[in-house]
């Protein structure tokens, strides 16, 4: 039996009228106002003709001593929200004349807008328009007859709603949104939400690259270690309170030292792992520079750094390195770094695992890694467990009774382990492997070749 719906009618009730399906009144009705940032005040400047986005990130970078809310709006636009420094600069006044000053000294032309959100102020810029709307309710009525060109959609789009008749950005806003949402794409219908605060617009912050960079003159030419690492000291001071200010470490230090017609002196410091003290990399480096020929005294020295990393300080374990299973990670890194400075960094290695089933080829000499957890790669996690001591080349075995010796029978204690691989690179393979025990009780890792005739090979030994 199918139910029914019995509706009762009120006395005095005006008649209800049927309801739209949902998806028809999502349409038919505009989005509720999302809370845009209260309280904010942005800041648009247009710099007609630019085209290097090298010069628009120096001038956001000049520009971050009025605020550090800057974003890029490439090729030549930059935004500022600057509602927290008006108190700081004389009011909207003194900004303005203050940014309008900055932009001078570049020698850049600057069209500049202010409006509480970033969208609007940027597209009264870009229509060359110097407007300051700070009432949230006066911005749809300003914006309005500025050209829709200034919104910088795709000339297609334009041209379809100049063909309509609609040239302004109060005439687009007044169409339906869901027509508009059909015919011209969402993604308009959100650009015009943002232009009127219907909608938050997130805002990348600009973030200037992170390096450092000093310089040192000397009052007179040095060419002796002792004073060369004195006459490096304030440098390093330097780079102690830049690592300091911005919590982070550095992996390579590079130091040049000028002479006077040679080429500079090029001394560069790798570390296995981030280092935040200066002290430290001030003693590794003078390690280095001690096995350094100076080809002419020094007459200018300069320390850099382009590549700093965050830094996050590792909680220490309760037991000393070596002490219950003590881990020696800081320790490792340490050594590593030392070993490096009095031997050189050709003397020493790292080992890396590689994607691959021929034990021979499952790793390789590396430079030496920082000093984190080993890495298991896809092929290794499903390997069976490896010797520690592989020999550089497999050693064949005698044979009686088709079973290996080496000085004695071996008993076999697993089950075999065939590798076939290698057939791409004419370094084909196909054993068979086990675990064998010797008359001493040493655990060797052998094989015994597929093809004729068959040999038996010691390949490895387990620790």
């Amino acid at each position: 039996m199918r139910p029914r719906l019995i509706l009762a009618a009120v006395p005095g009730a005006r008649p209800a009228r049927p309801a739209a399906p949902l998806a028809l009144r999502a349409l038919a009705q505009p989005p509720l106002p999302a809370a845009p940032s209260a309280g904010e005040l942005w800041a648009a400047l247009h710099l007609p003709g630019l085209t290097s986005h090298e010069v628009l990130a120096q001038l956001a970078l000049a520009l971050q001593r009025f605020t550090p809310r800057v974003s890029l709006e490439p090729p030549d636009g930059l935004l500022l929200e600057v509602q927290g420094s008006l108190h700081l600069f004389a009011g909207l006044s003194g900004l303005r004349a203050q940014l309008a000053h900055a932009c001078r000294q570049q020698q850049l032309a600057l069209v500049l807008a202010f409006a509480p959100t970033p969208r609007a102020a940027l597209t009264a810029a870009r229509a060359g328009k110097s407007l300051q709307i700070t009432d949230r309710a006066k911005l749809t009525g300003q914006l309005a007859p500025l050209p829709l060109a200034a919104l910088r959609w795709p000339p297609e789009t334009c041209e379809r709603l100049a063909r309509l008749g609609v040239r302004t950005v109060g005439a687009v806003l007044r169409l339906p949104r869901a027509g508009f949402a059909r015919r011209f794409g969402a993604a308009q219908l959100t650009m015009l939400d943002e232009l009127t605060g219907r909608t938050a617009q997130v805002r990348a912050t600009f973030r200037p690259r992170e390096r450092f960079r000093r310089r040192r003159e000397l009052l007179y030419e040095l060419e002796d270690h002792g004073r060369l690492h004195a006459a490096l000291a304030p440098l390093f001071k330097a780079l102690d309170d830049f690592l300091t200010a911005r919590q982070c470490g550095v992996v390579e230090l590079e130091c040049r030292l000028l002479h006077r017609q040679s080429p500079p002196t090029r001394c560069v410091l790798a570390l296995a792992a981030p280092c935040t003290n200066a002290a430290r990399l001030a003693e590794l480096l003078d390690e280095h520079l001690q096995a350094i020929v100076l080809p002419e005294p020094v007459r200018a020295c300069e320390l850099r750094a382009d590549a700093p990393l965050p830094y996050q300080a590792g909680a220490h374990g309760l037991w000393q390195p070596g002490e219950h299973g003590g881990e020696a990670g800081a320790q490792a890194g340490e050594l590593i770094e030392r070993l490096r400075a009095r031997l050189g960094s050709e003397a020493v290695h790292g080992l890396a695992v590689r994607d691959g089933h021929r034990p021979e080829r499952a790793w390789e000499v590396t430079a030496p890694p920082p000093v984190v957890p080993p890495r298991r790669t896809a092929a290794a996690a499903g390997q069976e467990r490896r010797p520690l001591w592989i020999l550089p080349a497999p050693q064949p075995l005698t044979v009686q009774g088709g079973l290996p010796r080496r000085g004695g029978p071996l008993r076999l204690v697993s089950e075999p382990e065939r590798i076939e691989s290698g057939w791409w690179d004419e370094g084909e393979i196909a054993r068979d492997y086990y675990r064998a025990l010797d008359i001493h009780g040493v655990r060797l890792w052998v094989f015994r070749e597929r093809s004729a005739p068959h040999g038996w090979f010691l390949h490895g030994i387990f620790g």
